[in-house]
């Protein structure tokens, strides 16, 4: 992966982002840390990378619209260094996964999003709970419609393997 740039998000960011060894980090004004970082996927068919949000001090998170802004820029950033795709998938320790997808749903349906990406997101069955996916990839990647049906077909052939 290539690195961001990190003053340049900076520029555009509500939160002051700075790079540390567990990835993009910011404090929000409610002094929740949180920390962004992307691992490489095996994917067989494309590169793509996982997309994690931390909340660093497991603390509840007051509506503030400056951390999926500050998330947004993180992201656009990704995308402008690297033409991959990014996969999200919401943590699922304390059972509220589906309000997290609503929410990163939220963040990433804007207009100015929807003109540059494709968000697919899905429920996957998991064991003993719903595990909400989504795929992220930038409209103009000449192989959209691939990635899309490949996407498709590997959460559908995960939920039809699921009782």
């Amino acid at each position: 992966m290539n690195q961001l740039d990190i003053s340049r998000i900076n520029i555009l960011a509500p939160y002051k982002v700075w790079q540390q060894e567990d990835g993009i980090n910011f404090e929000s004004d409610y002094g929740i840390r949180y920390a962004i970082d992307f691992d490489d996927d095996a994917n067989p068919f494309f590169p793509a990378y996982w997309f994690n949000l931390k909340n660093k001090d497991n603390a509840k998170s007051p509506n503030d619209r400056k951390i999926g802004h500050t998330v947004i820029c993180i992201i656009e950033e990704f995308f402008r260094q690297n033409p991959d795709i990014l996969l999200y998938m919401c943590n699922t320790a304390d059972g509220h996964q589906a309000q997290r997808a609503r929410l990163f749903l939220r963040w990433f349906n804007g207009a100015e999003q929807q003109k540059h990406y494709v968000v697919r997101s899905v429920e996957v069955k998991g064991d003993n709970r719903r595990e909400y996916i989504a795929l992220i990839v930038q409209r103009n990647n000449p192989n959209i419609e691939e990635i899309l049906a490949v996407f498709d077909e590997e959460t559908s052939m995960f939920n039809s393997m699921k009782p």
